[in-house]
């Protein structure tokens, strides 16, 4: 058993339950005296790291730390950092220079790629270092797992949303004739797809849902927007941020690239993809209506998160712990689902280095064929994480 200090950061955007993985981290390590003298918090991720931006977590009062659990947002502060060679030998020394033995970091693909990286140049270098993953995003798309501690709170918060949104643009369809509602999500329409979990009867919203795992078509979608309109009198169009033409060209207007490489859809002032399929619906049908876009809501609604999700977020964050004092490196704790209904999980790992050149899209057997929709067995897979939603009357006459 290594004995020395650990070293705990959050990267990426956050959730809604990160802090949750965060407190799970701070408590497990305070059970283990034996191997783990201190644990310290990384501020603003690895590039806060290299500035010696750093917290005593276990200094902290344990009400704070237990308050963690229904806290928003990034506690420690994030980053987007990319490493560099020239930054291995800086992290090495302050590795040393702190006697860092333990190395976690909460975060998506990029961050797994970080802490493989980080470990495998450790080990290269004759330093004994176990890093171990904690995984995180609301997008849903990390490789291995499950579903990502972070997804089952944003997805309901979209659902809600979209609910809501629909029984008010239902109502106001004299008014307003369309709503279009844009999720997060990059490559991957599991939160669109949250969308669907909304629908109770055939009229209710949403009515078209566009994943970035299918090619954006203009003509099917005015054809189906046409048709939803002529039964409902209005529509609901729920699309997530990435969707493309099948070029890959983002239907957004513009997009960049974050540090990554990864495409950030509508930034610096673009156009995003909901205001693009805004001016379609109008130019083409000549109708009224509006978009939503939440943006980072979704990664901070914190009155929304589901407490199942916080419970599992907390696992991961414990078990990383237990692993690393088992000796486990260079993997990420896993979600393993057990059963759909009673809903069940265990927890299990997969090795970093895959996870980090991994993707989850969604599955063709989620996505409708013949509209843009989803499946009755991506509902079956959403609702344990989405959990029950509110009934709403109507009037029957």
């Amino acid at each position: 058993m290594l004995k020395g200090n650990a070293i705990i950061g959050q990267s990426g955007g956050p959730t809604s339950v990160i802090n949750s993985s965060l407190c799970g981290v701070i408590q497990a390590c305070a059970k283990y005296p034996e191997a783990i003298e201190k644990i310290y918090g990384m501020r603003y991720g690895i590039e806060g790291f290299m500035q010696e931006m750093l917290i005593d977590l276990g200094a902290e009062r344990a009400e704070i730390v237990e308050g963690l659990k229904s806290t928003p947002s990034s506690a420690l502060g994030s980053c987007r950092h990319k490493l560099q060679d020239a930054d291995f030998p800086v992290v090495l020394e302050l590795f040393k220079k702190y006697n860092i033995r333990y190395y976690f970091l909460i975060g998506g693909n990029d961050t797994m790629d970080t802490i493989h990286r980080i470990e495998k140049y450790c080990r290269e270098q004759g330093y004994d270092l176990i890093g171990v993953g904690i995984p995180k995003t609301v997008d849903n798309d990390l490789f291995a797992t499950d579903h990502t501690p972070g997804f089952g709170s944003a997805a309901r918060y979209v659902a809600l949303s979209v609910m809501q949104a629909g029984m008010l643009a239902r109502d106001m369809k004299k008014v307003d004739q369309f709503v279009v509602f844009q999720t997060v999500g990059r490559s991957a329409g599991w939160l669109p797809a949250a969308a669907a979990c909304a629908k109770r009867s055939e009229d209710d919203a949403p009515h078209i849902i566009l994943v970035p795992e299918r090619p954006f078509d203009t003509d099917k979608f005015l054809a189906e927007a046409k048709e939803a309109y002529e039964k409902y009198g209005w529509v609901s169009v729920v699309c997530g941020e990435g969707v493309c033409f099948a070029d890959g060209t983002p239907i957004s207007a513009t997009s960049v690239n974050d540090r990554f490489g990864n495409k950030e859809f509508g930034a610096m002032g673009g156009t995003s993809a909901a205001m693009v399929l805004h001016q379609l619906l109008s130019k083409t049908f000549g109708w009224r209506g509006e978009f939503q876009v939440t943006e980072s809501l979704q990664m901070s609604g914190a009155d929304r998160a589901m407490p199942n999700d916080i419970e599992e977020a907390y696992a991961c964050g414990a078990r990383a712990v237990e692993l690393a004092v088992e000796g486990t490196s260079g993997v990420m704790v896993t979600i393993q689902r057990e059963s759909n209904s009673p809903y069940t999980w265990s927890l299990g790992t997969a090795p970093l280095k895959e996870v980090a050149l991994g993707e989850k899209p969604m599955p063709d057997e989620f996505i409708c064929e013949d509209r843009s929709f989803v499946t009755e067995a991506c509902l079956e897979y959403l609702r344990p994480l989405v959990g029950e939603l509110p009934t709403y009357v109507r009037f029957e006459g």
